[in-house]
């Protein structure tokens, strides 16, 4: 993944991060594809499953070059 790319991922990560706390089941991945629209950058199905799952299951700052390289 290109720098600009992680970059521009990350910063969206980062919102879904602070936002997750208490959110409902299946709240992190939506909002995660709606915010990611909102950007010039696509995912995958499963790239986007992978950063909501960490984002849903992590402690503090999520990592997208951990999570999806």
């Amino acid at each position: 993944m290109s720098t600009e790319r992680t970059e521009a991922v990350q910063a969206v990560v980062d919102r879904m991060t602070s936002y997750q706390d208490g959110a409902p089941e299946g709240t992190v991945e939506k909002e995660l594809r709606e915010a990611l629209g909102e950007t010039d950058v696509s995912l995958t199905d499963d790239e986007i499953e992978a950063l909501a799952t960490a984002i849903e299951d992590g402690e503090g700052k999520v990592s997208v070059a951990a999570v999806i390289g």
